[in-house]
């Protein structure tokens, strides 16, 4: 290094550009490259850490990274760096990319089973392809920052990718189990990006949307426990995360406030009656804090009133699958 700054005080100001043209060319050369990104960020970590200690916090963070590693090795993926509640991650594949984080996910929620609530992991994905230096170790340029962004824009449990990235994927099943969001603004970002959520749940065991009986549907949020009931507010918050509103004013009243949850497990929601008021499943009377496997196809019936209809997208056989 010594030699070479001796040698630059003895070039001239256009030697000197001319060098420094050439060294421009040959780290594109040698160090560009168009991978995928991912960034993994845990979510409520700073509450978390003030709550239970330093020690609980520690091993949360431990959890996401030894989940990540798992996830990410049959599709090879590599950590690229952890900083604080984040991982960064690079692939050779949007595909790869975003099939290691649909594993993640489900592997989350799997791990989350045996787990009181408030110890249960969250986290939320942003996935951004493009061109970056990297030595192999290092990753760095303007698309990593980019990707972090689409990462921050994310709801817990969600995965989000951008456009570039959604135009990438080459698993149809995962392109149809992306759904464009409207323009959102970026932190940094002059202009709102299109940007895409990944469903990420096993269609076959979770339904994706519910069906009201005039055709109406509405897709299921992607939360731990999703609430149902007819009231749409309280004290200036949301009550309820599908609101019920029937037209019959006499009818409404049949449907509760707070009339039933579905709560998320490894193997499918469980619904849990959460009213006095009656509540059926597929014909059969579901107790007062009572839980039932509710799958795709299922019809939910509240207070003699409404049947509400559980069903998923249909994907075609001709579709790659991904493995359970």
């Amino acid at each position: 290094m010594k030699n070479f700054e001796e040698l630059a005080e003895q070039l001239s100001m256009t030697e000197l550009i001319r060098v420094q043209d050439v060294l421009s060319k040959a780290i594109v050369r040698r160090f560009e490259k168009r991978l995928a990104l991912v960034f993994s960020d845990v979510v409520g970590s700073t509450p978390y850490f003030a709550r239970f200690g330093d020690e609980a916090g520690r091993k949360l963070q431990q959890r996401h990274y030894d989940l990540v590693t798992a996830a990410i090795t049959p599709e090879g993926g590599r950590v690229v760096d952890t900083a604080g509640d984040g991982v960064f991650l690079c692939f050779e594949s949007v595909t790869a990319a975003a099939r290691a984080m649909v594993m993640l996910q489900r592997a989350i929620v799997k791990d989350s089973d045996s787990r009181a609530a408030e110890h249960r992991l969250h986290v939320r994905v942003g996935i951004h392809v493009g061109p970056v230096l990297t030595d192999g170790v290092l990753v760095s340029g303007d698309a990593v920052n980019f990707c972090s962004r689409v990462a921050g824009s994310a709801a817990s449990g969600e995965i989000r990718c951008s456009l570039v990235a959604h135009g990438e994927l080459t698993d149809v099943e995962l392109r149809l189990r992306s759904h464009r969001q409207r323009a959102i603004e970026l932190k940094g970002i002059d202009k709102p990006q299109d940007l895409f959520t990944l469903d990420w749940l096993d269609a076959s065991r979770f339904p994706t949307l519910m069906r009201f009986e005039d055709g109406a549907e509405v897709r299921l949020p992607m939360l731990d426990v999703i609430r149902f009931g007819r009231l749409r507010e309280q004290d200036g918050a949301l009550a309820n995360d599908v609101v019920i509103a029937l037209s019959d004013p006499n009818l409404q009243s049949r449907v509760s406030r707070w009339h039933f949850e579905l709560h998320r497990r490894a193997d499918g929601f469980m619904l849990r009656a959460v009213s006095t008021s009656t509540t059926e499943l597929d014909g059969q009377h579901v107790g007062h804090g009572e839980d039932v496997l509710l799958r795709p196809g299922a019809k939910v019936r509240l207070g003699g009133a409404i049947t509400l209809e559980f069903a998923s997208e249909d994907f075609s056989q001709e579709m790659t699958l991904l493995p359970g």
